[in-house]
C-alpha cells in the first residue's frame, strides 16, 4: 500500500531532480521516495549504534577484539 502525500520544494531542486529522473527514465517521485528511505535508514542505524554504545558504557554489553572472535570461533590457527 502506498500513500499519497506532498511536499515544497525550491523550483531549482524540482527543475533538477526532473533533469535527473527524465535522463535516467525514472520519475521525481521514484528519487524522493529512494532519497527519504536511505535517510530513514541512515537515521535508523545512527540510532541502533548509539543503543550499542550506551549499553557498552554502561556495562551491559562488551566488545570482543579482532583476536578474541578469531580464538573463539578457531581460526587462530
Amino acid at each position: 500500500m502506498t500513500i499519497q502525500t506532498a511536499i515544497q520544494l525550491p523550483e531549482e531542486v524540482f527543475e533538477r531532480l526532473k533533469l535527473l529522473a527524465d535522463a535516467t527514465g525514472q520519475t521525481p517521485t521514484d528519487f524522493i521516495s529512494e532519497a527519504i528511505l536511505e535517510h530513514i535508514e541512515d537515521l535508523e542505524d545512527v540510532m541502533r549504534a548509539e543503543e550499542v554504545l550506551r549499553k557498552i558504557e554502561a556495562g551491559e554489553s562488551r566488545t570482543y577484539t579482532l583476536e578474541e572472535v578469531e580464538r573463539r570461533l578457531g581460526l587462530d590457527s
